[in-house]
């Protein structure tokens, strides 16, 4: 049985708006038509006409494989590489005689990459499988046909079922709301899940139905319910429900979502609407745009270079065999040994081209380790390992939230030092979102003396030695006091009831009992303690309530139809009670910006009182509120420069006729069943909002989240641009700018506003037409000037700033313009977008990235920054107090802005290093491997031998060069993180891409290609026209093979070991490890059957071990192939070197000096040295 249903607040009475009524819309004619076509059959799923739709089950599947899918699928995956694609080709090829080895040697290392990434696809995929059997199988209580519920697994849903929801329990589909624990069939839903929203959302049963309130009453209970077809749409719901003959609309506010939480409700009853793939949680789980770093895409360019070389390598060696093929028979028999006169088709002199051919298809596989098969799986083994460091980074952990940075890709690291330009939110990103109330005007008189952070700087800006003086006995006022959350206002003429003593006592009386009266808040008394906290839509709103409360008016209760409030009364001078009964609630909305509510106190007068945004109070005031209203106006306009958020406070009183006569007109508006509905709900609302009083307006402070003046700062030195798109007004932005250190006193500011008197009489005209023509004259008019600044700048110190508000920026990206946007803004400093929607937002971030070419990085924290953060080449969430979307919707997520300055200094120029070393350094030791091939080739009249054994060949990339080069590109370090962030103009290397340009790649291209020729032709020279043995026995092939084998894992591996500025035991065991497997390689493998091991048969044990010459020529040959490396760097680093190379130098001399004791002139050199250094 069901306990007895909640007598709480009616908020379909309290609520005055279309958020909790459905009507009728434009959608709702299209019921019945294409995209509305969806028919439930409410309690009745088994019926003939519900089964006959055949809608999808409630089962749901996140996974890219399944058990039959996933080997044909991944294997797909993976030969989508070109470079795969190749080896499999090969592979293939190898089974035919023109391979010059056995298959089994080119599959082993082929199968070993290819499992071992499809491995980490399956383990990643399985990860998700668990999830969804735990979603799947779930339980929900279902109405029988025995009329009782019983509890049914998640998947077992169908449409049609009548479920209930009790309290914490996620809806397992998405439902229609019939009724609720509540009377009058409200519940509130969490959508943590859908949105990353943290604050609870009111749903609203239809009044038809919120009677139905037992579980017996759904015995005799069908209806229909004909509504859209899926889609991804979260935020809308077109619908109609067909019940006892009458048919009634339905709207979101009826509509429970998937994966949403039932809280503070004790149960609700629903029926399923869609189910499966068709809820609209799973309508939008598509991927999120496929983000390549800048060096993944060079990769793919550089892989086309190789197979490039290797076909120019191939035609090369099959047109002199061709030639040496041809000359076989015309020169007498000159090589008599291969019987010219009588072989096979791969090699006849008298078809010297089809020879020539299929030599051609031999060399490509021969020279095919020119191109490395483990490169792939080795990026995502080192970016897996970059994120785990990353996400484990202390100095990056929100210890008051509990919240770690957290790599939600690891296809970007490298990318995170590169950024060229930063496009940040500002509330919530670089504020706190976190409201107090700080200041406030009643009629005219300021109050409240603390100053913001933004005034500080202001006040530094200006010298005012006043403000000054101000900020430093408020911080020893507030150092006295008990912090409030909520509230920061520090003033004695208001504090402690002193209000009472004011000459307008009476209107702050009644500023205060608005701001107490006038919200939707909820108070939740804790029993133990006694202490209110309130459940408010906005942090605003929590701060105007805790402020009443603080100065003498404490809201304490809400009911059905009062509210309560502790007030201080100052003709008694004591607290009193007073009861306000609350008759209608105009809410608040994006298109209203104001809030109303309607009372009637003790003494039975009818108050309207009301606060909102200026532009839009200012109009609805009273006449002979003029002179008060122009100080207000002032007042407001120095909160803004202040940083602060401000609504304008007003009432006004009414008498019964006029109220009853708008309460006809009010209620006909409500229960109009038209289209125009709200339009008409809205217009009625103005009408009483008229002739109000003006009682003063409200500021409130968002602070600034602590070190980000100091991160912006040291991101600028860096030479990262930073750009600030915002909605606030322009002068709050300009001053939060000062505040933060984007803007400094020395930059001059290039403003772009649409602001001017002629704007202004075409907007009185009302011709749009005329209006968008002068407006996009003027914004090129003035985008032209700005550039001209600049340009007539060019030579000197002085820096721009760029400052464009959201009317301008609309005219500014129109196709004419914003080239011209662009290359203003890209020569300026800094840039600060006002006033700008969500749109405009992905607008400037997609303009930046394309028009620049350069990466940019979107930094943000709510619902409204997810189209910037997609849009631009990296996206940072911060998981703040606007919920967790941003942060789910990003590439990377922190809690705090100041992490920036740690995750791009730091973690981004290391993992940009890392990377760019490892992709060169493979290349390196694969040319240097390949090469040897084509000179031995060479050597041997390019007949396609191999200089190695073929598991020599096979295990190269995989075994005996692999890890080391895994190592560098998770634990090297030019410079530590400390240094990193004392010299930010190191992170230029990888804006600049000094360490992955085309010079540089073919630079360690052209070193393997000398060590090569170094290493072959040594040993050769050195070896073939003398005794190897103490027996007088020369070298043969399978020796030299060991030899040049050998030369080649010392060099590649010591050239690591050169390359490597910050060592580890793991790095030394890596390297030293992979030189000491090959010994171990050669001795195990040529233990073996010589029908196995072939040319490896005990040629370490007896042949090289024994041979002093072996291990001299050895290191005379690795000495001299890393000696070209070592003199170039040394003269590198000498005369021309690279940021890193400096601050590796400085830190080198400066410990050499401080450990020789030598604090004299050389020191104190050193240190400026430093000091000019950090602030490059």
């Amino acid at each position: 049985m069901t306990g007895p249903r909640r007598r709480h607040i009616r908020f379909s009475r309290l609520y005055s708006f279309s958020c909790f009524k459905s009507s009728y819309r434009d959608e709702h004619s299209q019921i019945g038509q294409k995209g509305f076509s969806r028919i439930v059959y409410c309690n009745d799923p088994d019926s003939h006409e519900q089964l006959a739709l055949r809608y999808r089950s409630n089962y749901v599947s996140t996974t890219k494989y399944n058990a039959f899918n996933f080997i044909p699928k991944s294997l797909f995956e993976q030969f989508r590489r070109v470079a795969n694609l190749y080896f499999l080709v090969v592979a293939c090829v190898s089974f035919s005689p023109l391979a010059p080895f056995t298959a089994a040697s080119i599959l082993a290392p082929l199968i070993v990459v290819i499992g071992a990434t499809m491995a980490k696809e399956g383990v990643e995929d399985w990860r998700r499988r668990k999830q969804d059997i735990e979603a799947n199988n779930r339980k929900v209580k279902v109405f029988g046909r025995d009329h009782h519920f019983y509890e049914t697994r998640w998947k077992g849903l169908r449409v049609g079922d009548l479920v209930k929801v009790y309290k914490d329990e996620y809806f397992p589909a998405d439902l229609m709301l019939l009724s609720s624990s509540y009377e009058d069939g409200i519940c509130y839903v969490e959508t943590t899940n859908l949105d990353g929203e943290t604050n609870l959302k009111v749903k609203h049963a239809l009044d038809i139905t919120s009677s139905l309130n037992e579980d017996s009453s759904f015995e005799q209970f069908q209806a229909v319910i004909k509504c859209e077809d899926p889609n991804e749409d979260l935020y809308s719901f077109v619908g109609t429900l067909y019940y006892d003959g009458m048919s009634y609309p339905l709207s979101l506010e009826q509509f429970l979502l998937r994966d949403s939480k039932l809280r503070n409700t004790d149960y609700v009853y629903g029926v399923v609407v869609f189910t499966g793939h068709d809820t609209k949680v799973m309508e939008n789980t598509t991927d999120p745009p496929s983000k390549r770093s800048k060096i993944e895409r060079k990769l793919d360019k550089i892989i086309y270079v190789l197979f490039s070389m290797l076909i120019s390598v191939s035609i090369v060696g099959s047109f002199f065999f061709g030639v040496i093929t041809e000359n076989d028979l015309q020169e007498g028999l000159r090589r008599w040994y291969l019987r010219p006169d009588h072989t096979t088709v791969f090699y006849d002199p008298r078809r010297p081209l089809l020879a020539a051919f299929f030599h051609f298809v031999t060399a490509l596989m021969l020279y095919g380790y020119l191109i490395p098969i483990s490169l792939y799986v080795s990026i995502e083994m080192v970016k897996v390992l970059q994120s785990v460091f990353i996400n484990q980074d202390i100095d990056m952990y929100y210890e008051e939230m509990d919240r770690p940075a957290h790599a939600r890709t690891s296809n970007l690291n490298e990318e995170l030092g590169q950024v060229d330009t930063i496009l940040s939110d500002k509330t919530g990103t670089l504020t706190c979102n976190s409201m107090d109330f700080v200041k406030c005007s009643i009629r005219g008189v300021a109050y409240g003396h603390g100053m913001t952070e933004v005034e500080k700087a202001l006040a530094k800006r200006k010298g005012d030695a006043i403000l000054d003086s101000e900020a430093a006995s408020y911080d020893n006022g507030d150092a006295s006091r008990k912090s409030i959350k909520g509230f920061n206002f520090n003033d004695t003429r208001l504090m402690n009831g002193n209000w009472v003593n004011e000459h307008n006592a009476d209107m702050i009386q009644k500023f205060f009992r608005v701001l107490a009266l006038c919200h939707t808040a909820i108070p939740e008394v804790d029993q133990e303690t006694g202490e209110i906290t309130y459940e408010a839509e906005s942090p605003d709103e929590a701060a105007f309530v805790i402020a009443a409360r603080e100065l003498g008016f404490e809201f304490f209760e809400r009911t059905q139809s009062n509210i309560s409030l502790h007030e201080w009364d100052h003709k008694s001078g004591r607290k009193i009670d007073r009861p306000y009964r609350l008759l209608h609630v105009l809410e608040f909305s994006s298109a209203r910006k104001r809030m109303s509510v309607i009372v009637k106190n003790a003494e039975d007068q009818l108050l309207l009182l009301c606060k909102g945004a200026d532009s839009f109070m200012f109009e609805r005031l009273a006449k002979d509120t003029s002179d008060v209203a122009a100080i207000t106006k002032d007042q407001i306009k120095r909160y803004a420069e202040a940083g602060l958020r401000t609504l304008v406070v007003a009432y006004r009183e009414l008498t019964e006729d006029e109220l009853e006569t708008w309460e006809g007109e009010f209620l006909n508006a409500r229960t109009t069943v038209t289209a125009d509905r709200d339009a008409l709900v809205e217009a009625a609302a103005d009408k009483i909002e008229r002739d109000l009083i003006l009682l003063g307006a409200t500021a409130v402070e968002d602070k600034l989240q602590k070190g980000v003046p100091e991160c912006i700062e040291k991101l600028g030195s860096s030479g990262i641009k930073i750009w600030v798109i915002t909605g606030d007004k322009m002068e709050t932005a300009i001053n939060i700018g000062y505040a933060c250190s984007l803007l400094r006193e020395d930059m001059k500011q290039i403003v772009i506003t649409l602001e001017s008197s002629e704007i202004s009489e075409l907007e009185k005209e009302g011709d749009k037409e005329a209006i968008a023509k002068a407006s996009s004259a003027s914004i090129s008019k003035q985008i032209r000037e700005g550039r001209l600044q600049i340009s007539s700048s060019e030579g000197t110190s002085v820096a721009f700033a760029l400052i464009i508000d959201g009317k301008s920026l609309s005219f500014a990206l129109s196709k004419t313009l914003e080239n011209s946007l662009l290359d203003l803004a890209v020569n300026c400093s800094a840039v600060i977008c006002c006033r700008s929607t969500p749109k405009q937002k992905a607008l400037v971030t997609r303009l930046v990235k394309m028009g620049t070419g350069k990466t940019t990085l979107a930094i943000g924290d709510g619902a409204n920054d997810v189209g910037m953060l997609q849009e631009a080449d990296i996206g940072i969430g911060i998981s703040g107090v606007e919920g967790m979307q941003a942060a789910m919707s990003s590439d990377f997520s922190i809690a705090q802005f100041r992490f920036l300055e740690r995750l791009l200094l730091v973690h981004g120029h290391w993992c940009y290093r890392r990377i760019s070393m490892m992709i060169c350094y493979f290349f390196y030791k694969n040319i240097t491997f390949g090469f040897t091939l084509f000179w031995f080739e060479a050597r041997a009249s390019f007949s396609g031998q191999p200089a190695y054994n073929e598991w020599y060949l096979a295990f190269y990339n995989v075994f005996f060069t692999s890890l080391p080069v895994i190592a560098l590109g998770v634990f090297d370090q030019d410079v530590s993180a400390r240094l990193c962030l004392k010299y930010p103009r190191l992170y230029q290397e990888g804006v600049q891409d000094v360490l992955f340009n085309w010079p540089r790649i073919l630079g360690w291209m052209l070193n393997g290609v000398l060590c090569s020729m170094i290493i072959f032709f040594f040993t050769t020279n050195s070896v073939l026209h003398q005794a190897f043995r103490r027996d007088g026995q020369v070298l043969d092939y399978e020796v030299l093979g060991v030899m040049m084998y050998t030369s080649i894992v010392w060099t590649v591996n010591c050239q690591m070991a050169l390359s490597i500025n910050y060592f580890t035991w793991i790095q030394h065991f890596f390297i030293w490890g992979s030189i000491a497997f090959w010994y171990i390689f050669l001795i195990i493998y040529g233990a073996i059957s010589p029908r196995i091991s072939t040319t490896a048969f005990q040629v370490l044990v007896e042949a090289c071990a024994p041979s002093p010459f072996y291990w001299l020529a050895t290191l005379l040959i690795v000495v001299s192939t890393l000696l070209p490396y070592f003199l170039y760097r040394t003269v590198q680093t000498e005369f021309s070197p690279m940021i890193h190379d400096t601050i590796q130098r400085r830190r080198l001399e400066a410990s050499a000096v401080e450990s020789s004791g030598e604090l004299s002139l050389k020191a104190g050199k050193l240190r400026e040295e430093d000091t000019l250094l950090s602030k490059q």
